[in-house]
C-alpha cells in the first residue's frame, strides 16, 4: 500500500538544461500538459538509473535476463490478454502445453488427469492451491454430517509470507513450527502433533526462502499416510516448489519430492525465478481433478465462447506464458541440467570461498540450490547488517535479515546465484565480502564505490 501525496506540490526538476521540458512537471499530480514521447523515455528512463543493477541483485530469485529473441516475443504479445481465450485461442493452446509439461516434469500420474493453471507468481498459485484444499475438506465434512467450520493448516516458520496471508485472508488458523538453532526446516516429528481432524493441508518447501534449504518431504508424505491409515484424516501435502522446482528435476531427478510421494496433491511453481522467464509467472498444478472443485471454476462467456477460469486476478498479459514455451523450446531437459549444473557449481565455489572467510560460517553450501546462506560466527564481533550495507557501497545488493521465530536471535546473509552470474562475478564478490569483513573487524568505515567505466580518448 503506498500513501496518496495529496498535498504534495514536489516538482520533477526540467533536466538538461531544460532542452526536452518547456515546463515544470508534477510529482504526484496528473501533469495538465503532456511531453514528446521521447522526452517521457528518456526521463523516466533516466531515473531509473538509481534503481540497482540486476545483474548484481543477489537479493531476488527472479529472473532479469532472457537472449533477444525472447526480448521481441514479450514485445509482440505483451498486448494479447491472456484470459481473451476467444480471441486468442492459440494463446491459450501454448498456456495448456506449459502448464501439462510443468504436470509432467513434476512426475504427475499417467494413470490420473492432472490440471493446473498459471498464475501471476507462486503467491496466487498457492492462495488457488489452499482454496481448492479448504473447499475439498469443508465438502468432505458436510457430507459427513460434521462440522466444517475452524479449518487449520500446518507450516513451518520457513514459509513464504503469501502464507501467512492466505490464512489471515481466507479464515484458516496457520499452525505454525517454530525453527531452532540447527534445525531451519520442518520434518514428520515437528507436524505429527499440530495435525488434526480439520486440518485441510500441511506445507512442505522445496527449497526455503531464508536459507535455501528443503523440508523433510518424505518423512511428511509417510505420517500423512500413516495419519490417513490410523485415523482416516486425509490430509494432502502441498509442495512449495516456488524456488527449488526447477531445480531438482534437472539436479536431482531421482529425489523423490513431487507426485511420486502419494499424499501430494498440489505443487506450485515459480517459472519467474529458475523457470527463466521474466516476472511475473508461477504455476499451479494438482495432481488430479478431483482436487479442484468444480465449484471453484468459473465458466466466462462475456468475452465469446465458453472459458473455464480458476484464478484470483483476471486480466494479465500472455507474454510471460509464452517466454515459458519459448524457454522450454529454446532449452530442452539438456539446456536445463546444464545451466543448473553451472548455477550449482557457481554457488558452491562461493560457498567454499565463503567459508574460508575467518567470521563467517556457513548455512547452506550452495550443493543443492544455487543458494548460499552464512551467519556470523560472532555476532558481537560482526555485524551482517553493516556488511550488507558496505557491499551496498560496491554495488552488490545482498540482503541481511534474521531468521523466523523461534531463530530471531541469528541474523543470515544469503545470496542467489542465478544463470547470469559468472565465476568471475563469484570471484569478486568473495573479494569484496572478505575485504568487508576485514574493514569491519579493524573498526573502518567500509568499501569505496566501484569506480565507474570512463570513456577512452
Amino acid at each position: 500500500m503506498h500513501h496518496l501525496n495529496l498535498d504534495s506540490e514536489e516538482l520533477l526538476a526540467p533536466t538538461y538544461a531544460g532542452r526536452s521540458f518547456s515546463h515544470d512537471i508534477p510529482k504526484y499530480r496528473l501533469p495538465a500538459k503532456g511531453v514528446s514521447a521521447d522526452a517521457a523515455y528518456q526521463l523516466v528512463h533516466d531515473e531509473l538509473n538509481l534503481d540497482g543493477n540486476p545483474t548484481l541483485n543477489l537479493a531476488s530469485f527472479v529472473t532479469s535476463w532472457m537472449e533477444p529473441q525472447a526480448d521481441r516475443l514479450a514485445a509482440e504479445t505483451v498486448a494479447k490478454n491472456l484470459i481473451d481465450q476467444d480471441e486468442y485461442p492459440q494463446s491459450e493452446a501454448i498456456h495448456q502445453r506449459v502448464v501439462s509439461m510443468i504436470g509432467r516434469l513434476f512426475n504427475a500420474p499417467a494413470h490420473q488427469q492432472p490440471t493446473g493453471t498459471a498464475t501471476i507468481g507462486s503467491s496466487e498459485a498457492i492462495m488457488l492451491a489452499m482454496l481448492a484444499h479448504k473447499r475439498t475438506w469443508q465438502r468432505r465434512r458436510e457430507a459427513a454430517g460434521q462440522p466444517s467450520d475452524s479449518p487449520n493448516m500446518v507450516m513451518g516458520a520457513d514459509v513464504h509470507t503469501c502464507w501467512e496471508k492466505f490464512a489471515r485472508y481466507f479464515e484458516v488458523q496457520a499452525r505454525v513450527v517454530g525453527m531452532e538453532e540447527g534445525r531451519y526446516t520442518i520434518g514428520a516429528e515437528q507436524v505429527e502433533p499440530l495435525l488434526d481432524e480439520r486440518t485441510i493441508a500441511v506445507a512442505g518447501l522445496l527449497g526455503t526462502t531464508f536459507t535455501g534449504q528443503m523440508d523433510d518431504l518424505r518423512s511428511i508424505d509417510e505420517l500423512l499416510t500413516r495419519v490417513a491409515a490410523n485415523h482416516g484424516w486425509q490430509i494432502p501435502l502441498h509442495i512449495d516448489a516456488a524456488s527449488g522446482g526447477f531445480i531438482m528435476p534437472f539436479s536431482r531427478p531421482q529425489e523423490e519430492w513431487d507426485f511420486r510421494l502419494p499424499s501430494v496433491r498440489s505443487i506450485n511453481v515459480s517459472n519467474h525465478k529458475f523457470g527463466l522467464v521474466y516476472p511475473g509467472m508461477g504455476t499451479v498444478v494438482f495432481r488430479d481433478e478431483s482436487d479442484l472443485p468444480e465449484e471453484l471454476v468459473f465458466h466466462i462467456n462475456y468475452l465469446g465462447g465458453d472459458m473455464p477460469n480458476y484464478s484470483l486476478n483476471f486480466s494479465r498479459p500472455s507474454s510471460s506464458v509464452i517466454l515459458q514455451y519459448f524457454a522450454f523450446l529454446r532449452l530442452g531437459r539438456s539446456g536445463y541440467e546444464a545451466i543448473v549444473r553451472s548455477m550449482l557449481a557457481n554457488s558452491s565455489a562461493l560457498a567454499a570461498k565463503l567459508g574460508a572467510i575467518k567470521g563467517l560460517e556457513l548455512l547452506t553450501d550452495g550443493s543443492a540450490f544455487p543458494i548460499v546462506a552464512l551467519r556470523a560466527s560472532d555476532p558481537q564481533a560482526l555485524d551482517l547488517t553493516k556488511l550488507s550495507q558496505q557491499l551496498r557501497v560496491r554495488g552488490w545488493i545482498v540482503p541481511a535479515y534474521t531468521l523466523p521465530p523461534n531463530a530471531e536471535h541469528i541474523t543470515v546473509l544469503r545470496m542467489v546465484v542465478k544463470e547470469n552470474f559468472s565465476r568471475d562475478m563469484v570471484d569478486m564478490l568473495a573479494h569484496d565480502i572478505g575485504h568487508a569483513v576485514h574493514a569491519l573487524g579493524r573498526g573502518e568505515s567500509g568499501m569505496q564505490a566501484r569506480p565507474r567505466k570512463r570513456p577512452h580518448c
